[in-house]
């Protein structure tokens, strides 16, 4: 399991500074880490600026240039790992999948992580998307 795909609704806020905090944490490069959205809303458009200062505040590198993508159906089949950053983001995706890959899919952590685009709150998803992140690593590497 080696290829992990973080999901949130628009994939500007919480899924990308999950797959740049993973990317930061995974220090021996041996996953594959990248973010999607359940929707189109955002669709090209870059990481929110909220994301990109507290990734900075933290020193954690990201790809500016990164634009929002929308999961697809090669991606059900290419990603070993879907996690949705929340509940609803988990039934998107369980109604994408459409039963075919609904092994893959796991909620980030319990009770989700609440979308800072709403919340305005971009320090609180660092610290719950930093914590959920190490778990997941931990995770992985206790399966490999």
């Amino acid at each position: 399991m080696n290829k992990v795909v973080f999901v949130c609704l628009g994939n500007i806020c919480r899924s990308p500074m999950a797959e740049f905090i993973m990317k930061a944490l995974d220090q021996d490069g041996s996953l594959h880490i990248e973010s999607r959205a359940t929707s189109s809303w955002e669709h090209g458009n870059p990481v929110h600026q909220g994301t990109q200062k507290i990734l900075r505040k933290y020193g954690v590198s990201f790809d500016s240039s990164k634009g929002s993508q929308q999961i697809s159906q090669s991606d059900f089949e290419f990603f070993d790992l879907i996690v949705g950053m929340d509940e609803s983001n988990v039934e998107d995706l369980l109604q994408i999948s459409a039963g075919r890959y609904d092994d893959k899919i796991k909620l980030f952590r319990p009770g989700g992580v609440p979308d800072p685009w709403y919340t305005g709150d971009f320090e609180e998803t660092y610290k719950l998307v930093t914590a959920g992140c190490r778990d997941w690593l931990q995770w992985i590497k206790d399966r490999q």
